[in-house]
């Protein structure tokens, strides 16, 4: 959405490419979260233990086979909806095509080996890379190029942002996971600096993504209306100060969701004010 919005703003429409650019980060998306599934299945890590609510294999509600079908699915449409993005309504170069391409491929690698394989990346406190690089500079500034055929380097400080909150989700999910990712070896980042550190990562995340929304506005010498998405930022603040207090308890499932939908009203309200100033 932060793509097209901005795409929008330079006066190049492309609804087509919007909505496979949507369709592929959607699916890619469910993806991840399904071979996440399955993969912490598989390597022990849900278990009896695991806070936050059970999942699919976890309460028996689907088997492996039929979670791998889904995999393989969900897979298969994320695939069909990039090519058609990128060989048929993006109207790419060969080199063009080549770089978007391999980003396509690393993002079907990404969303599957968080934990799947011999080495999950996730396991290695490697996560929130690979979701700051995919749901961030390339979702973003991906979309934005696509759109546009426009290289413009400012475009990055909105993918930023979006990079940093897709990270405070993740994060979010780490910390309430954290007794049990580091009881069964899953070495994500807060299990790797801790829960203390993390918080203080999360406070980085949530406050870089307002500031770097802010200095892309300042470069485009928009009007003062126009950092009308600072109104939310009490809200995050308010969540900063309950994550405080309660991230020792692992009482964090009701964050999650608030985290989602503040991040989506965050993105409309910046987008729709800098697509009329």
């Amino acid at each position: 959405m932060m793509g097209c919005f901005l795409a929008a703003s330079t006066g190049l429409s492309n609804p087509v490419v919007w909505v496979l650019c949507a369709l592929t980060a959607i699916t890619l998306q469910v993806l991840s979260n399904l071979a996440n599934d399955y993969g912490d299945f598989k390597q022990g890590v849900d278990n009896a233990h695991r806070t936050g609510p059970q999942r699919t294999l976890q309460s028996g509600a689907i088997t492996e086979r039929q979670m791998r079908a889904g995999i393989a699915v969900t897979a298969a449409i994320a695939f069909v909806a990039g090519a058609l993005l990128i060989f048929v309504f993006a109207r790419l170069t060969w080199r063009e095509l080549a770089v978007f391409a391999a980003l396509g491929v690393g993002a079907v690698l990404a969303a599957l080996l968080y934990t799947l394989g011999k080495r999950p990346y996730g396991y290695r406190g490697l996560g929130d890379l690979f979701c700051f690089l995919f749901f961030g500079w390339v979702a973003v500034a991906g979309t934005y190029y696509l759109s546009t055929k426009i290289l413009e380097f400012t475009v990055l400080l909105p993918a930023t942002a979006m990079g940093f909150l897709s990270n405070a989700v993740l994060n979010i999910n780490n910390m309430r996971d954290y007794e049990n990712d580091k009881a069964s070896g899953k070495n994500s980042l807060v299990v790797k600096i801790g829960l203390k550190r993390a918080f203080a990562y999360h406070v980085f995340l949530i406050v870089g993504a307002f500031i770097c929304l802010s200095i892309f506005l300042w470069l485009k010498q928009a009007p003062w209306y126009a950092y009308a998405f600072w109104l939310l930022f009490p809200l995050f603040a308010k969540d900063l100060v309950t994550i405080r207090k309660t991230f020792e308890s692992g009482q964090l499932d009701p964050l999650l969701p608030k985290q989602v939908r503040q991040s989506f009203f965050l993105v409309l309200i910046f987008s729709i004010v800098f697509l009329f100033i």
